[in-house]
Order: C-alpha cells, then structure tokens, then sequence
C-alpha cells in the first residue's frame, strides 16, 4: 500500500480524476446516476479481487476480498450472492456484433470479394449472395434484419439493380445504438489494459503511443482532422487485411495453439484549450 504523501499514490489520484471527468460526462448524459455507478464500481472491485488477486494455493474469500477493496464483508457477500441473480459478467459484456462479423466476412471470403473487393451481392438467389453470407457469419439473425440495420447506419446502398454494394470495410452503430456505447466498455477496457501491462514492465511491452500539441490554430486542427481520419483508416485497413488471414473465422485453414485476441486502436482527439471548464485543467 502507498501513502497519501507517496507521489506515486498522488499521480494516481489525478489519473483517476481526469479518467472519472471524462466517463462522468458519458454517464451523466446517459442517465446513470452516482449511487447506480458507485454500486457498479462495488462490483467491478469485488469481481476483480477474487478473480485477480488470490493468494497462490488458496482460494478467493470474502475476507481477503473485503480487505483489498475496502469493502465490509457483509457487502462483498451480498455482491458474490448477487451474482446468480443476474449473471454480472453476462449482463456486462458486449459480444462481438454479428453486423460487423457480416462485413468482415464481406471484405475477407474469397466468395464474396476479388483481393479484398468487395463485390456487389444479390440479396438472395444462386451462389454468393448477402443472405447466404449472413447465414455464414451472422448467426440465427435474419439476413434482412442485418440488412436493414446495415442500410440504416450508411453500411450498404442498394443499386438500382437490386443488388447491395458495401460501402465501408468497419461497422459503426448508430449514435443512440447500445452497440455505440458498448464500444466504452470494449475499447477502455483495452486501452487501460494495455497501460496496466506496461506499467507493470511486462515484456513484451505492448504498442502505446500519442501525438499532440497544444497551441494549434483551429484552421490547423480542421486540416489534421481530415489528413489523421484518412491515414488511420489506411493503418487499420492494413492490419485489419492481416489479422483476417490469421483468424480462424475467416480463415479456416489457420493451424496453431491456444485462441487470442489482438489489435490495435486508432483514435483521434481534440480540446479547446480556450473553452474548458477550470476541473479540466488539471
């Protein structure tokens, strides 16, 4: 354990800080409120206790876990009991969305592209066609609910022959769809995964790096928005292409041991050093 008075436990104090303003202002424009997180966060810390932090030889207790979460242990009990009820790691997780398994086996199959092209897909009929590649990679969902969905978010357009052209390699849900929001578990869990790892000193260290400076016109920023949006989609184009000819899902003549995951994220951001409230700028 550090002190207060430790400068490690205090960068870690504002790290969490800064990290809670920014999850704060999702979760508050998305209705949850403090007691709802706080519950949550008991949970979180209790799941992570007994899972994570056991003693070797010995199995996880309520008290070890009180003691490392600061729980009493009356309420890491009622934590542990309430698991049954609603199934917390189910009720959490974000699975994989089939919409997006759609379009990964549209620009990966060799059934339904030309070296990674695309092709333009009947709805139904004969050989290859969008019904048979969600049968293939879209699970018991109905192929016109995929496309319907796939329409809606700007995914497809239909020609005025009747057939469906893809027109982006990534599925992205729409901005009310919990799919969207489901993106904040995946993809900071990830991230906050990988800073784990490295402060760890862990090897092999995993990829994390930044680019930023702060005293930019806004006419610049409007120009390194485009020039960043186009060649981070190049970047995870790239990978994206390698990572579909070693995955099993589409690639079934991959041979190897164990299954992973692995990738890597891209994002962009931007603040206005001008207009931010005095609890930013910290």
């Amino acid at each position: 354990m550090t002190s207060a008075t430790d400068p490690s436990a205090s960068a870690l104090q504002r790290a969490v800080l800064r990290v809670m303003r920014a999850l704060a202002r999702v979760l508050i424009r998305n209705g949850l409120t403090l007691p709802a997180f706080v519950e949550l966060a008991k949970r979180a810390w209790v799941d992570v206790a007994l899972g994570d932090f056991t003693i070797p030889g010995r199995k996880p207790s309520i008290s070890r876990a009180s003691l490392l979460t600061g729980l009493t242990r009356k309420d890491v009990q009622r934590l542990v009991d309430a698991r049954g009820d609603t199934d917390a790691e189910a009720a959490l997780a974000v699975p994989d969305h089939r919409a997006a398994r759609v379009i990964a086996g549209w620009v990966h199959e060799a059934d339904y592209g030309d070296a990674g092209a695309p092709r333009d897909l009947a709805f139904d009929g004969d050989g290859a066609t969008f019904s048979t590649l969600v049968r293939r990679y879209g699970g018991d969902v109905p192929p016109r609910a995929v496309l319907d969905e796939l329409l809606q978010v700007g995914n497809v357009e239909r020609l005025e022959d009747g057939r469906l052209r893809l027109l982006t390699r990534f599925y992205l849900p729409r901005s009310n769809d919990a799919a969207r929001l489901g993106i904040l578990g995946t993809d900071v869990s990830w991230l906050i995964g990988t800073i784990d790892h490295n402060l760890q000193g862990r090897e092999p260290a995993r990829f994390q790096r930044k680019v930023t400076y702060d005293n930019l016109p806004v006419e610049a920023v409007d120009a390194f928005r485009t020039l960043s949006a186009r060649h981070a989609q190049e970047l995870i184009e790239l990978l994206g292409d390698w990572l579909a000819r070693h995955d099993r899902d589409t690639n079934p003549a991959v041979e190897g041991s164990g299954r992973m995951r692995a990738g890597v994220g891209v994002f962009y951001f931007e603040e206005d050093l001008e207009d931010r409230s005095q609890g930013d700028r910290s």
